[in-house]
C-alpha cells in the first residue's frame, strides 16, 4: 500500500513537523506535483504560498487547514472583521489606519498608549507599543510594509495572555488545556516563558472554549488552530488565531501525550487526535546563541529538565516539568539563568 504523501508550504526549520509526519509513515516531500495533503504551516505573506494553495486546491489536494483559513490567519484586517464584525466576539477596541496622520489622530482622540500591528501577520512580529507622539512614525513605516496599512487597539489592562490549541477534526473541536505566556527581559536577553496548564475560572474556561469554537468553526475545513486570547478576571477577548500556533505551544512537548507537532501530523492525515494533558510544564525560550557544554551541564542538573538548542537560529529552548506550574517555572528559571551565565563567560 501507498505512503501517505505530504507537501509542506512555508518549510519546516526545525524538523520538528516533518518527524511527526514521518513517526505515522508518511512521506514528507519539499516539492512534489501530486502530494495526498499539503500542511499550510506559513505565516509569511510570500505571493508564492497563495499561488501554491490555489494549484493544490485545483488539483483536488487537500490542504489543511483549508484554504480560506491559511489566508485569512495570514490576514489580521480579515480576521477581525470576521472575529468582530461577523462573529460579534468580544475583542478591544480596534482602528485600521492608512497613515501617520490617521494613527496621530487615533491617539489624540483615544489617548495613548496605543499598541500598533501590520495588517499582515508574520513569524516572530513584535507589536509596537505607542507612548508618545515621536513613537508613531517609527512604528508606522516598520509595520505598514507593503500593504501600507495597520491594525491599531487600546491597551486594556488584563491578568493573562493565553494560547488555547484547538483541534478541529471530523468530531468536532477538541480543545488543549490552556497555555499561559509571557514576553520578559532577562538581563538584556529576550525571553518568551510558557506554561501548561494555565487555570483559567471556570466562566474564563467556558468563554475561552466557546471563542475558540466559533472561529475556528468559521475559518472552517479542519486543521490545528493556536487561538490567542486576553483575558481579565472571567472576562476573555478575541485577540488572533493562527495555524502556527504561538511559540509557546512548544511546552506541549511535555506535558501534553502528543505535542504540537504530533496533533497537526493526526488531524491533518484524518487520524484520532488526543489533547490529554500529561502533567504540568514550563518553557522558556532565551536568545544567547549557543551555550557552551559547562553551561548545558548545570542547566541540566536541575531536576526534570531539558534543553534544546536550535544552533542556526541561537534560540534555546528549557523546558521543565514537576508536580505543579509554580515548581516547573521555577525549575525552569534556574536552568535558563545557568545558560545565561554560561552565554556571558
Amino acid at each position: 500500500m501507498m505512503r501517505a504523501r505530504v507537501l509542506l508550504l512555508g518549510g519546516d526549520r526545525t524538523g520538528r513537523v516533518s518527524a511527526a509526519f514521518e513517526r505515522l509513515g508518511a512521506e514528507v516531500v519539499v516539492e512534489d506535483a501530486r502530494p495526498d495533503y499539503a500542511v499550510v504551516l506559513a505565516d509569511a505573506t510570500d505571493s508564492h504560498i497563495d499561488d501554491a494553495l490555489d494549484t493544490l486546491a485545483d488539483a483536488g489536494v487537500e490542504v489543511v487547514p483549508s484554504p480560506r483559513a491559511a489566508r485569512l490567519c495570514r490576514d489580521r484586517e480579515g480576521l477581525r472583521r470576521l472575529a468582530a464584525d461577523e462573529l460579534g466576539l468580544p475583542t478591544v477596541p480596534f482602528w485600521f489606519a492608512n497613515s501617520v496622520a490617521e494613527v496621530a489622530a487615533l491617539t489624540e482622540h483615544v489617548g495613548f498608549p496605543m499598541v500598533l500591528k501590520s495588517v499582515l501577520a508574520a513569524a516572530g512580529e513584535r507589536p509596537a507599543v505607542l507612548l508618545r507622539p515621536e513613537d508613531i512614525a517609527p512604528a508606522f513605516e516598520k509595520a505598514a510594509g507593503a500593504a501600507g496599512r495597520v491594525l491599531v487597539e487600546t491597551v486594556v489592562d488584563i491578568d493573562h495572555e493565553v494560547t488555547l490549541l484547538t483541534v478541529r477534526g471530523a468530531a468536532g473541536c477538541e480543545f488543549c488545556e490552556p497555555i499561559g505566556h509571557r514576553q520578559t527581559d532577562g538581563s538584556g536577553t529576550e525571553v518568551l516563558e510558557a506554561w501548561q496548564p494555565h487555570r483559567l475560572s471556570q466562566t474564563a474556561l467556558d468563554a475561552a472554549r466557546s471563542i475558540a469554537a466559533r472561529i475556528v468553526n468559521a475559518l472552517g475545513g479542519r486543521g490545528l488552530f493556536g487561538v490567542e486570547l486576553l483575558v481579565r478576571g472571567d472576562e476573555v477577548y478575541f485577540a488572533d488565531v493562527g495555524v502556527r500556533p504561538h511559540d509557546a505551544a512548544l511546552v506541549t512537548a511535555r506535558s501534553q501525550r502528543l505535542s504540537v507537532f504530533d496533533l497537526h501530523a493526526r488531524v491533518a492525515l484524518g487520524l484520532p487526535t488526543d489533547t490529554a494533558l500529561v502533567g504540568p510544564a514550563a518553557a522558556e525560550f532565551l536568545t544567547p546563541g549557543v551555550p557552551p557544554i559547562s553551561a548545558l551541564a548545570e542547566a541540566l542538573q536541575v531536576p526534570e529538565t531539558d534543553v534544546r538548542v536550535d544552533a542556526d537560529g541561537g534560540v534555546a529552548v528549557v523546558l521543565a516539568t514537576a508536580r505543579d506550574v509554580t515548581t516547573a517555572r521555577d525549575r525552569v528559571r534556574q536552568a535558563s539563568r545557568a545558560l545565561r551565565r554560561g552565554g556571558d563567560r
